[in-house]
């Protein structure tokens, strides 16, 4: 007797394959990440300024406990990502010291 095809095969056999391309995507990517409590402008200025694509991503985060947050992080290619790194110290550097 033949199998019945059920939608919730097709939705099985659609996500592997999404999960395959998305790992075939990450492969050649980096992710900067920024640090919780950076000033949302020095965020803007480097998605404008680099090619990178600003994403969400749970990490622990150890400030007062280890919590498992939500944190941003700009993904992109190597030489972009140590730009953008660059560019993100001396920015951070410069808002500490206006104060």
């Amino acid at each position: 007797m033949a199998k019945k095809l059920q939608l919730e095969d097709l939705e099985r056999a659609k996500s592997k394959k999404e999960a395959k391309t998305e790992e075939q995507d990450l492969e050649d990517l980096y992710d900067l990440i920024i640090p919780p409590g950076t000033p949302s402008y020095i965020i803007y200025d480097i998605v404008e300024e680099f090619d990178l694509e600003p994403v969400g991503r749970k990490l622990s985060v150890h400030i007062v406990e280890t919590d498992e947050r939500e944190v941003i992080v700009l993904r992109g290619i190597l030489e972009e990502v140590q730009a953008a790194e660059r560019y993100l110290r001396d920015e951070l550097q410069a808002w500490i010291d206006s104060d």
